[in-house]
């Protein structure tokens, strides 16, 4: 073989090395990879290894602290935490994407989070926080944020001293069990081929407990400080994301930013938005269906109601959809007609029975105004590592919710295109294999 034959075969070699790269960067798509957190292509481990069951258990175990913390979003909320010291434990069921921040670019794996309005890093001298932080001190771009700007109220940030400005501090809870404290900064944000200039975010400084995302947070929500509000026209209020399964193991799942790349046929149902808790994506559940039976469900267990905030969320950042506890009986009741016995519980889960009986059992469907989402048995059903035994994967919600709030989760919506819409107050939601 002579010099030029020997030079593209390497060349070929290595080319095809790089387009099988699963956990390899897509520079030429606008798309971002969004992974799930213990995944492969992921930098976090595992607490311990464990079976496949106990790792969404595991990571459910925070739904009952993030409902709660969804009832706190209430609007104009002050809160006030106390910081201590205290080493970040990981242990939170959501998905990353992969940004760059500050000149030149650090690349931190960010969580996504459809529930929060501000974006978030641990940065460098962080008490309690994980080994990767932002170093401000390495960015050309960096910036301090005082505390007479309006965006140091938009977080309820500390208010200036009486004789001159000074930097915006600002706590925060996440989680409903954990808190920081931080201060408001400014970068250039690269989200795949997007810069994002003069970026507002928080620099943590200190935290306490063990839901804060290690390597910070993406706020997707509605409000003035979330990515949506501060990229402008750029992506036109428009987003969408389809979550691969938690057993994905490499880049899968996507999140698209802006009207354009997204579905064209897809059927729609209507964002509401409560003044109570204006961050969060309202949708109007009309029903649920077990197989073909409509299960009968009082319409108060399913309203809206924008003053209390009551009604129902489309949430990325819980596990588990959960039910308000009568609706949650009610479809359970249903299932359970259709199923053969003995039931067991395992975890949060009441409903387990034998796996072999999974094939002969109806499927179940979420009914909102204008669409019917038809989960399939993936999304509906949870096996134990032996395979001996299957659970209905949802659950009812905490009793120490304020607000008769359902949570439509990730686990339900994997393998989903889930549009977001907030310029034409719109959801889409379209069958689409991420995996």
């Amino acid at each position: 073989m002579d010099f030029t034959a020997t030079f593209l075969f390497f060349a070929l070699f290595i080319s095809s090395i790089q387009a099988v790269d699963p956990c390899g960067s897509r520079p030429q798509n606008k798309d971002l990879s969004v992974i799930p957190i213990y995944g492969r292509c992921s930098p976090f481990k595992p607490p311990k290894p464990e079976s496949w069951v106990d790792t969404v258990i595991n990571m459910a175990s925070k739904d009952p602290a993030r409902l709660k913390y969804l009832s706190s979003l209430v609007a104009q909320k002050t809160t006030a935490v106390p910081i201590a010291s205290g080493q970040q434990v990981l242990s939170i069921g959501n998905y990353v994407v992969k940004v760059k921040l500050g000149t030149p670019g650090q690349v931190m794996f960010m969580v996504l989070d459809t529930s929060n309005n501000v974006a978030w890093v641990p940065c460098s001298g962080c008490t309690g926080c994980s080994a990767t932080t932002f170093l401000p001190s390495a960015s050309s771009s960096y910036g301090s944020l005082d505390c007479s700007l309006p965006q140091c109220n938009q977080v309820h940030g500390l208010s200036c001293p009486a004789t001159a400005a000074a930097a915006c501090f600002f706590n925060q809870s996440y989680g409903g069990d954990s808190s920081f404290s931080a201060n408001l900064a400014q970068d250039s944000l690269t989200l795949a081929n997007d810069v994002i200039p003069n970026f507002a975010f928080g620099c943590i400084n200190s935290i306490s407990g063990n839901s804060i995302p290690p390597q910070g947070l993406l706020g997707m929500g509605r409000g003035p400080m979330s990515l949506l509000s501060q990229s402008g026209s750029l992506y036109k209020s428009v987003f969408s994301y389809c979550l691969p399964s938690f057993k994905s193991n490499y880049f899968s799942g996507s999140l698209k930013l802006g009207p354009a790349g997204q579905p064209k046929n897809i059927r729609t149902t209507p964002l509401l938005k409560s003044p109570h808790r204006p961050s969060l994506y309202y949708v109007n559940l009309t029903g649920v269906s077990v197989g073909r039976v409509r299960v009968p469900i009082p319409p108060e267990w399913l309203a809206f109601n924008p003053t209390t905030g009551a009604g129902t969320i489309i949430d990325s950042g819980t596990v588990v959809t959960r039910f308000v506890q009568p609706l949650y009986e009610a479809i359970r009741n249903e299932f359970v007609k259709h199923a053969k016995g003995p039931f067991s519980t395992i975890g949060l889960f009441d409903t387990c029975f034998e796996a072999k009986a999974e094939v002969e059992l109806p499927s179940l469907t979420l009914h909102f105004e204008g669409l019917s989402m038809k989960l399939p048995m993936e999304n509906t059903f949870l096996h134990t590592s032996a395979g001996s035994r299957a659970c209905l994967a949802i659950a009812p919600a905490p009793n120490n919710v304020n607000a008769a709030m359902n949570v439509i989760a990730n686990l339900q919506q994997q393998n989903q295109r889930i549009l977001f819409d907030v310029a034409n107050s719109r959801l889409g939601i379209s069958r689409e294999a991420c995996n």
